[in-house]
């Protein structure tokens, strides 16, 4: 995913947490923040150590962006979020990780209808 899809910045991180508009199931938590006339969505994405060591946190890190490049097309445009794994979601396997987080980016509405 190119940077310009990237939250990466740590006041951008606190900006998003600080709307507390959240939607969470047992594997993965969505913070959402509207941008209206944004040209498309903006996403960051963490995952804690409570995952494992680097290694894991990496593969599960690359899990979730094969996910949101997988569903781009249908996430809506005008909204910055963050993707925080729980220690749950440690050794899914791809089918998994994307049932997982489109699950949870349904509940939080971030997927047009198609």
């Amino acid at each position: 995913m190119r940077k310009s899809y990237r939250v990466k910045k740590e006041n951008e991180f606190q900006r998003v947490f600080e709307t507390h508009n959240s939607v969470a199931n047992r594997k993965f938590i969505i913070y959402q923040m509207a941008k209206p006339g944004q040209k498309h969505f903006r996403v960051g994405i963490s995952v804690g150590k409570k995952i494992g060591n680097a290694v894991h946190r990496n593969w599960v890190k690359r899990r979730i962006r094969q996910t949101l490049l997988e569903v781009k097309p249908q996430i809506k445009p005008d909204v910055d979020f963050l993707v925080i794994a729980r220690p749950a979601a440690d050794g899914l396997e791809m089918p998994e990780v994307k049932k997982n987080l489109v699950h949870a980016l349904k509940r939080a509405n971030l997927l047009n209808e198609k």
